[in-house]
């Protein structure tokens, strides 16, 4: 495939490298990058769909699998377009406002997908532990407010990063070795002090996956507490199996949350061309991974999504 030489020394512009080290595999690595990419995307608009076309699925547990499945939809295509156009056509270069820019979508939109994942451990939760007043507790316009404040917390908490490294003096070496504009990486390019964006981005993350974590463990905890006072073995299994999805989506997003971030920071053993690889995979997994799980594990989806592949 032929490679355009377009890197330039325009000071208001960065140089995303892509994969350093890797650069001849460049092709090679985009191509389960691209499949990824367009799994989890045919997954997410297909589950969107169904719910969408389905008014027996207008309810708040498949609002927040929607969702879910935007925040999905939203981290992935804030990198991988940009990635794939390193890997294809060798185009690296990329302004320092739309740096900052795909740094804050990407970044917020992580942060509204935790928020997203505590929602519905309180819907598991409301749903097992108060069933006969989950209708009257969690409607869906509750739960578009709660989606509200969510974003709202995620703009909120995201938008001083941007702002501070916008003032900061950036060094004549703008050449960023990532396929993206991950925070740290930026604020390595700065010749200024960064202690400021440092400490704030590393106690931002822990604080916000810290007490999101702690919310979905204490409504788990209720939840497990609920269900040991289940006398019947059917409605004990039925209850368990209401979390299974939601449980598997939850570990593999903070898992793959806190690996990306401690590697980034702490991880100097490990060498660059792996840490950015797992990067990408942090924003390629889940999107394709999510839909599978709710695919299978929610009855109501499964039969509908089958209904419309059959029916074609």
């Amino acid at each position: 495939m032929a490679a355009f030489n377009l890197t330039t020394s325009d000071p208001s512009t960065f140089i995303l490298n892509g994969i350093p080290g890797l650069e001849d595999a460049h092709v090679w690595i985009s191509i389960p990058f691209s499949i990824f990419y367009i799994v989890g995307l045919f997954g997410n608009f297909m589950l969107l769909f169904v719910v969408g076309k389905e008014q027996t699925l207008h309810k708040p547990m498949y609002t927040l699998i929607c969702m879910l499945a935007l925040t999905d939809i939203g981290t992935s295509t804030s990198v991988m377009p940009k990635a794939l156009c390193i890997f294809w056509f060798n185009l690296k270069d990329i302004t320092v406002s739309g740096c900052l820019t795909q740094m804050f979508f990407l970044h917020a939109i992580s942060i509204m997908e935790s928020a997203v994942l505590v929602t519905m451990a309180f819907d598991r939760y409301v749903a097992i532990c108060n069933p006969l007043r989950y209708t009257t507790i969690l409607t869906n316009v509750r739960i578009a407010k709660l989606g509200l404040v969510g974003l709202i917390r995620a703009v909120l908490l995201m938008l001083p990063l941007p702002l501070l490294l916008s003032r900061q003096p950036f060094c004549a070496n703008r050449i960023i070795p990532h396929t993206y504009c991950e925070h740290m990486a930026v604020a390595k390019m700065s010749c200024g002090d960064t202690t400021v964006n440092r400490t704030y981005g590393l106690v931002m993350a822990f604080v916000v996956i810290g007490l999101d974590l702690t919310l979905v463990a204490l409504s788990y905890s209720l939840i497990i507490r609920a269900v040991l006072r289940i006398s019947s073995k059917k409605a004990y299994e039925k209850a368990l199996n209401t979390c299974t999805a939601h449980i598997c989506v939850m570990m593999t997003s903070f898992t793959l949350f806190f690996f990306s971030t401690l590697t980034h920071r702490f991880g100097q053993r490990i060498t660059p061309h792996v840490h950015i690889i797992l990067a990408n995979f942090f924003f390629l997994i889940p999107p394709v991974i999510n839909p599978i799980i709710y695919g299978v594990k929610t009855k109501e989806i499964r039969d509908k999504v089958v209904k419309y592949i059959w029916s074609r």
